[in-house]
């Protein structure tokens, strides 16, 4: 069996989003080492199966996944671990597969969130978080404030550990691409 750029590509990114799910389940945060070991091996992989055009597929990958989250990060939404994690998986992806691997890690979270929220019975604390996520977001003096940050709601929400969920996006578009569901052969 040959072992090409996708094979390699599960070999190392299948056991980093792994263990980088399970230390932010367990620990509340994504470590730097895990995402720099991830994105140092990602470029060098790139660069030594596609060359120069793999390294710009890299880094086009990394910022675009570190795009779609800094935002959230800035706004102080979530951990800076998550926005270094989602352009770890940038390198190895690339921009389009980095968008489908967030998209669905979202839709993911997003069902995981309301499972949570209905099963504790906290849906009254959920409205009203969100009326203040709302109110955050419509002043600009707010927007980037603690305001109706993540760390601000404290015990009135359950902090979903959204590496979790990008860990589940990745890992069923990669077997997506390696099993060509969709036309991603």
């Amino acid at each position: 069996m040959e072992f090409g750029f996708w094979e390699l590509t599960c070999a190392i990114l299948v056991p980093g989003v792994l263990v980088a799910s399970w230390i932010d389940y367990s620990e509340r945060r994504v470590p730097n080492w895990l995402n720099l070991v991830l994105i140092v091996l990602g470029f060098a992989v790139q660069g030594f199966y596609l060359g120069s055009a793999g390294l710009l597929v890299g880094f086009l990958g990394m910022l675009t996944g570190f795009g779609l989250l800094i935002i959230p990060w800035i706004m102080h939404g979530m951990g800076a671990g998550d926005v270094k994690l989602m352009a770890a998986i940038g390198v190895w992806f690339g921009p389009m597969l980095t968008l489908y691997s967030f998209a669905l890690g979202g839709l993911i979270g997003g069902a995981v969130a309301v499972v949570m929220i209905v099963s504790t019975g906290r849906l009254r604390m959920a409205y009203a978080n969100l009326g203040l996520i709302v109110a955050k977001c419509s002043n600009r003096s707010t927007v980037f404030s603690e305001m109706g940050s993540a760390k601000s709601f404290g015990d009135s929400s359950q902090l979903l550990p959204y590496g979790v969920p990008l860990t589940a996006g990745t890992l069923i578009i990669l077997a997506a691409k390696m099993f060509g569901w969709w036309g991603m052969a």
